[in-house]
């Protein structure tokens, strides 16, 4: 480091967490954990680096007063409360800490399972008001007992190795969970809905998404055994706390405990009147250890920035040089809704990726644009704390392998990326290109090619090439009040193996699905939604 960087911290942090910047040279470091937002407005002008918890809020308008900003670090996971897309758009590079907690967390699922189980609060609750009552609170034990986890990230790791040490039996579900992987860990692998029915305990680690916002509803708490206990320590709003409310009341589940809320601090606290729940106020971080850790990585992301240029954490763009940007950029759009397209056409989550670059491309440095294909494909499951800079990252944790060729030979396109995926399955493919004047088209659908605007609503249906077929699609479609707006058809040969794909206005119900499969020409049928995907 040839010149002093000035680095502001405007929330608490743990003095021995940046004890790293302490000890950089170069690094002058400035605490000022109490100031106003205009007062941090007025002061952020002077300083290159800022560290955040979650109390300062850096907003477009911080941002634009922060000329001398060059990075942020949130001392978290969480980025909520920073505008990434204002710090891009200036250059300023986002890193926080995803791992700097995971102990934490999962320590604390450990002790809220266990504290549901033998009535812990409540008998301490009992005693404090003077009374001795032993039959009220008459628990039950762990061990032999079948734990569910839905979500087998780090967190959920680490509760499923907890809790094995209970002699617990485990059952996991997570869509990059595969049964190999499973078998490997020593635990058992089912859909969700197989999780709950098998499941004595059951603990939910998934982000908080469109499809996992009240995973645990009324209809899931259906499909559990009677006396279920559920704890939530990940996210408010994965359980659907209305429905929760009504199985408690009904007998149906036994006891939950709950460390996080859909609406915080605003709690329902119909749900914490009832004896069957215990709760903390989103404690799943507060630990000392915790609390230093996640200072620890942000301040290492930090000294490296102004060492190196290189981060570990980012969770933001990083600079793309100007002369590669210019050519490849008008590619970004497609690469990745080629990603999604396959992740909605696939039956199961990617184990191998292999990404093809075709014609002009060939030439250019494309490590964005494979960044980008992977974005759209890991986006369902895991929505938008997928990157263009983290999503190699994430796609080596989940375990897929990711293979990026190059050749001169374009097939016709000036550029052309081909994309395929490789499941528990089977094996999927696409190629993309832009076509003059026209925008992004998908080409070719596994060995059929196709003109398709990537875009909307889809419908992907594998059939038998016979005569009646399409009108038969149609008919059924138009009696369900779906329109079509365009129709690709490919074949291998007259009378053989055929595809459709089809843009529909509408979103076609399961319904309309089903009906459609039943034809006898058709195998297959999937419903692509680009729009949803690409919309996070």
């Amino acid at each position: 480091m040839m010149k002093e960087y000035r680095i502001l911290v405007s929330d608490p942090l743990s003095e021995e967490g940046i004890f790293p910047l302490r000890d950089a040279e170069g690094l002058s470091v400035v605490f000022d954990t109490e100031l106003t937002p205009q007062e941090l407005a007025e002061k952020i002008g002077g300083f290159d680096a800022l560290l955040v918890r979650s109390k300062t809020q850096v907003t477009r308008e911080l941002i634009e007063k922060a000329e001398r900003l060059k990075i942020i670090g949130r001392a978290g996971v969480g980025v909520d409360n920073i505008d990434l897309e204002a710090a891009t758009e200036k250059g300023i590079i986002v890193v926080n800490a995803p791992d700097g907690n995971t102990n934490s967390a999962a320590e604390h699922t450990i002790a809220m399972l266990m504290s549901m189980a033998r009535k812990i609060p409540q008998a301490f609750t009992a005693l404090r008001n003077r009374e001795w009552d032993r039959k009220s609170f008459v628990g039950v034990e762990l061990k032999g007992k079948t734990l569910g986890v839905v979500g087998l990230g780090r967190i959920g790791m680490e509760v499923a190795a907890r809790a094995k040490g209970q002699r617990m039996n485990i059952i996991a579900y997570d869509p990059f969970l595969t049964e190999e992987r499973a078998e490997e860990l020593g635990i058992g692998f089912g859909t969700v809905e197989e999780v709950l029915k098998a499941s004595d305990f059951i603990t939910v680690h998934t982000p908080l998404l469109k499809e996992t916002r009240h995973l645990i509803n009324a209809e899931a708490f259906k499909l559990m055994k009677p006396g279920v206990q559920i704890i939530n320590c990940a996210r408010g709003g994965i359980i659907d706390e209305n429905a929760l409310y009504d199985a408690i009341k009904s007998g149906k589940v036994a006891g939950a405990a709950l460390d996080v809320f859909e609406q915080e601090p605003m709690v329902d606290f119909r749900l914490l009147d009832l004896p069957e729940v215990v709760a903390t106020p989103h404690l799943g971080a507060s630990t000392f250890e915790a609390q230093e850790n996640v200072a620890i990585d942000v301040s290492h992301d930090v000294v490296s920035y102004f060492s190196t240029g290189t981060v570990r954490n980012s969770v933001n763009l990083p600079s793309v040089p100007r002369e590669i940007m210019k050519k490849i950029e008008p590619y970004f759009d497609l690469s990745e809704r080629l990603g999604a397209f396959l992740t909605d056409l696939s039956d199961s989550t990617a184990t191998e990726v292999n990404i093809s670059y075709s014609g002009e491309l060939a030439d250019f440095e494309v490590g964005p644009l494979t960044r980008n294909v992977l974005k759209g494909l890991l986006k369902r499951h895991l929505g938008n704390r997928v990157n263009d800079v983290n999503a190699m990252f994430l796609a080596h944790q989940k375990g897929i392998t990711v293979n990026e060729n190059k050749s001169a030979s374009s097939k016709g396109f000036t550029n052309l990326i081909s994309v395929e995926v490789l499941t528990a399955t089977g094996r999927r493919k696409t190629a993309g290109a832009l076509l003059n004047g026209q925008g992004p088209r998908i080409v070719k659908v596994d060995d059929y090619i196709v003109d398709v605007v990537p875009d909307g609503h889809l419908l992907f249906i594998r059939h038998h090439d016979r005569p009646g077929v399409i009108g038969r699609v149609g008919t059924l479609l138009g009696q369900e009040g779906v329109n079509i707006a365009t129709m690709q058809v490919g074949r291998s040969a007259e009378g053989g193996a055929a595809i459709m794909m089809l843009s529909i206005d509408k979103p076609a119900e399961e319904k309309s699905l089903r009906q459609l499969e039943e034809l006898a020409e058709i195998d297959k049928v999937k419903a692509v939604d680009l729009k949803k995907l690409l919309l996070r």
